[in-house]
């Protein structure tokens, strides 16, 4: 079910922290329980706990947990004055519940306090039809398109739609 046909739920107001390195193994396995909706367009997993790990030495994951342990995660890299949000992800069973939107504004509270005057994101094409309109809802605009890198490898034609929004 998608987000827009739920209604929003007190799943939605968990309680957000900064991850932790001992984090790694579980924001992996999330990261690629989210994403195997991303399957139509890559082989494999998403991520591996190195990815995660590389991931944290740039940036920040913000993490969700409820009582089965966690159920969303977003990532936020700082980057001088503008920031960049990530591999939001949310658990199947906790999907379509809010969470992630109280992820997005979350990463985008973290940012302004950097102080970041503005947040970038990148979806993949094959996504925009579901992506776009939510994120559209968040207040963010699209800005362009970008290549994948070479070593993205997707299986059909793919690039990146870039978004932002003003976070001041």
């Amino acid at each position: 079910m998608s987000a827009a046909t739920n209604s929003f739920s007190p799943e939605a107001n968990l309680p957000v922290r900064i991850a932790q390195n001992a984090d790694a193994e579980a924001i992996t396995q999330l990261i690629n329980a989210a994403f195997v909706v991303e399957r139509m367009a890559f082989d494999g997993d998403r991520t591996d706990t190195q990815g995660v790990r590389e991931f944290m030495k740039k940036g920040t994951f913000l993490l969700a947990e409820d009582t089965t342990g966690l159920s969303g995660c977003v990532y936020v890299e700082i980057l001088a004055e503008r920031s960049y949000l990530g591999l939001l992800s949310v658990s199947p069973p906790s999907q379509g519940t809010g969470l992630g939107r109280q992820l997005v504004a979350a990463a985008e509270k973290y940012a302004r306090a950097a102080p970041c005057y503005a947040m970038d994101l990148r979806i993949i094409s094959p996504r925009a039809q579901v992506l776009l309109p939510f994120y559209l809802h968040l207040g963010y605009v699209r800005t362009g398109t970008a290549p994948l890198p070479p070593e993205a490898n997707p299986k059909v034609p793919c690039h990146y739609i870039t978004m932002a929004k003003a976070l001041r």
